[in-house]
């Protein structure tokens, strides 16, 4: 069976693209620009004839090529960069996909489509009213919705993937911002925090979005939304000193009046990120659970030792 992966060469393609090859598929993996991936095929636009010829190949397209989150951004510019790399340009391919006969469209979306952040007790389920906050997941909803329409007038399957933090080998961004301060040493006045976020390994997610590629294993993920996550959701607190385990350092975490911290970033300008620190954001993963069968393949600590022998090498 063969599966086009495109964004082949980012984190979590290039993690995905490994999956599917040690599940002994052809992977027809689509870059950008030069890749050390095996195979890869190089192809810079929606108009490349080639395009043709490799969709008549594949049963699945696994889509993760797009314009990645970037904070702050708000000019009319940017948006127009989102609107055509994450709407215009997935669901062009999605149409094409089912044209030439692609029997699966896999779309990574994010969890960001859902919203920013979770109250009290409560989760984030795939049926939810999407209450997308930024242009970035704005482009995610406006996309499942022209795909979830592609799969209603075509024999096209689509299925949809929103997953919480991605954190592995390779990891960056917020996630390797954390590691650098817990490895600094420098006590944290993070003591106080009694948040609840979900997040998901590479390994994970991986792993699952292989599951969902495979038609024959999951003829059940047609056309359905997913969550999907570790399955324990961890305090900000708790995440730092499960890194200062793993990386065996020792840790001291201030009680420091969260109010107070609030405050501070606010008036440092930083108040983007009072949602990431201190707001909990959990996800409810047990469609993908029940439906697929699907259950993690590696837990948060052998993660973050995977990641902690990864930086070693």
């Amino acid at each position: 069976m063969n599966i086009l992966v495109t964004g082949a060469n980012g984190f979590i393609g290039q993690a995905v693209c490994r999956d599917l090859s040690l599940r002994q598929f052809h992977v027809l993996p689509i870059v950008r620009n030069s890749s050390t991936i095996p195979n890869a095929i190089i192809i810079k636009d929606e108009y490349d004839p080639r395009w043709n010829t490799l969709l008549k190949e594949c049963q699945t397209v696994v889509h993760l090529a797009g314009r990645a989150h970037v904070a702050h951004d708000k000019t009319p510019e940017t948006r127009a960069l989102y609107m055509k790399e994450n709407v215009e340009l997935t669901l062009h391919l999605a149409q094409k996909a089912a044209d030439l006969g692609v029997k699966r469209f896999v779309f990574i979306s994010s969890i960001k489509v859902n919203g920013e952040e979770t109250q009290s007790a409560k989760s984030f389920n795939p049926e939810d009213a999407p209450h997308p906050q930024d242009v970035y997941a704005e482009s995610k909803w406006l996309a499942e919705q022209g795909l979830m329409k592609i799969a209603s007038t075509t024999n096209l399957e689509v299925v949809i993937i929103r997953p919480p933090l991605v954190y592995g080998p390779e990891v960056k961004g917020n996630f390797l911002t954390l590691i650098k301060l817990v490895k600094k040493g420098l006590p944290l006045p993070l003591g106080e925090i009694q948040n609840q976020r979900s997040l998901v390994a590479l390994d994970n997610l991986s792993d699952f979005i292989a599951l969902c590629a495979d038609i024959n294993a999951s003829p059940k993920a047609a056309n359905q939304v997913f969550l999907v996550s570790d399955g324990e959701p961890v305090s900000t607190g708790s995440l730092i000193q499960r890194i200062a385990d793993v990386y065996q350092l020792k840790l001291r975490l201030i009680p420091v009046p969260v109010a107070l911290l609030k405050l501070l970033l606010k008036l440092f300008g930083k108040g983007e990120a009072v949602h990431r620190i201190f707001g909990s954001l959990k996800v409810n993963d047990i469609k993908a659970r029940e439906l697929l069968g699907w259950r993690p393949v590696v837990s948060m600590d052998e993660q973050l030792r995977k990641m902690r022998d990864d930086t070693m090498h």
